[in-house]
């Protein structure tokens, strides 16, 4: 199994650190990290180079994830009975590529749209919940960090309902754990304003570094 955690991890690492919002910046002439919130992410694509620009980048960060955990379950592992933890793996992989990509001096985003397109590939069943419960909390906080830090504290309570019956299902909770782990880390800054009473809400233009 080691080795094939290495594939996994190694493919979702490559495919997660193809960067939409980057090469979207390119596009008009600008390098989004030295925009906004700094981050090469969906939010930061959005507030700093448009609608047009973020929806693209909103639909690479989702597809990237969605396609490569797919590529794991139906091509490279199919006949494996414990596809669902490696699936799982790949999608980390994914994030970490996406947040610290090496072309790009491990400055990207911060896997909030790429973690969604793994939620989606690994059990769609999740948008029911994860979406309106993410809807709900930024239009009645204006805080789009707590609605992606509360989605990303679903994530592995979901899974542990849902995959009981999964091989090495310990491994699974733990893996989903890692997600959320990675976005606290991720939101350190924005936690911390949160706390200070400082953090950007929807629509202002000051303190932009939000979730991506």
């Amino acid at each position: 199994m080691a080795l094939q955690i290495i594939i996994c991890l190694v493919l979702g690492y490559i495919v997660g650190s193809f960067s939409t919002g980057y090469i979207m910046g390119l596009m008009n002439h600008v390098d989004i990290r030295e925009m906004g919130s700094g981050n090469a992410g969906t939010t930061n694509a959005f507030r700093t180079l448009g609608k047009k620009a973020g929806i693209i980048t909103l639909i690479g960060d989702l597809l990237k994830a969605i396609l490569v955990v797919l590529l794991i379950r139906f091509v490279i592992y199919k006949d494996i009975d414990y596809v669902k933890l490696l699936e799982l793996i790949c999608g980390f992989g994914c994030v970490l590529g996406h947040n610290f990509p090496v072309w790009l001096k491990f400055h990207g985003g911060k896997g909030i749209a790429v973690t969604a397109g793994v939620f989606i590939a690994i059990d769609p069943w999740i948008l029911p919940v994860g979406l309106p419960l993410f809807a709900i909390l930024v239009l009645t906080t204006k805080y789009v960090s707590v609605g992606s830090l509360a989605v990303l504290t679903l994530f592995p309570i979901w899974n542990a309902i849902r995959f009981t019956s999964e091989p090495y299902y310990a491994w699974i909770v733990i893996v989903s754990c890692m997600y959320t782990v990675m976005a606290f880390i991720q939101h350190r800054q924005n936690i911390k304003r949160l706390m200070n009473g400082t953090e950007n809400k929807i629509g202002h233009k000051k303190n932009t570094e939000v979730s991506a």
